[in-house]
């Protein structure tokens, strides 16, 4: 309970709150394609992802997998639990070595109603994600797949971040490409070999973006 005269949430660190182990929170590492949570199980939790990337994919009834969202450092997923999911609607895996910290639903309950600092922190999240929606959906309504291949690349390397954008990304299949993008593995084949050629990209084990990149999505 906060000092009498003393503001709630005074001194209240979020960084340390999400970094420590504590009452109904855990960390965890995850090597590459490690699984958080699968689609399907029990919704009891929200997620924080301290390092690495990770992507949520859904699979239809016909076995058909979409790639939904790929997240970095500074993201939450899983926050469907605090709106009344009870079961998960996609699954959560590593793309690289990640580090997530874990936060029951009850214990993310409390802490978002007793800490100002915390839900200022989830509610800018849960803003950028809406806004990362519909920058997704008028994307893919009004731009070419060369262009939204472009603009995903780039939101890998975290260009238009505060963060420095990190030049080299995690290792990306060009299916999952494909499936992000909306279009066929043939056509990012054959969009990536353009975008190296141009000098936009590079690869030498691993895969480099370059700011240059931005002209594709710039330009009419």
């Amino acid at each position: 309970m906060p000092a009498a005269g003393k503001p709630k949430g005074s001194g209240f660190n979020a960084q340390a709150f999400l970094s420590k182990v504590g009452v109904g929170r855990t960390l965890g590492d995850y090597a590459v394609k490690g699984i958080i949570f699968s689609q399907g199980d029990a919704a009891d939790s929200i997620y924080y992802i301290h390092k690495g990337k990770v992507k949520l994919t859904v699979v239809s009834n016909r076995g058909k997998e979409a790639v939904i969202a790929i997240l970095g450092p500074g993201d939450f997923f899983g926050e469907g639990s605090l709106a009344g999911q009870i079961k998960r609607m996609s699954t959560a895996s590593a793309m690289s070595r990640a580090s997530v910290a874990r936060i029951e639903k009850k214990a993310a309950v409390y802490v978002l109603h007793e800490q100002p600092v915390f839900a200022e922190l989830f509610l800018q999240h849960m803003l950028a994600r809406s806004i990362r929606i519909e920058e997704d959906l008028v994307d893919q309504l009004f731009n070419s797949s060369e262009k939204r291949l472009a603009r995903v690349l780039l939101l890998l390397a975290n260009f238009g971040k505060d963060d420095k954008p990190e030049t080299a990304i995690a290792k990306i299949s060009q299916q999952t490409l494909a499936e992000i993008v909306g279009t066929t593995r043939s056509r990012v084949s054959f969009f990536m070999n353009k975008f190296r050629k141009l000098g936009f990209i590079e690869y030498n084990g691993h895969l480099e973006v370059h700011s240059s990149l931005l002209n594709v999505v710039l330009h009419d």
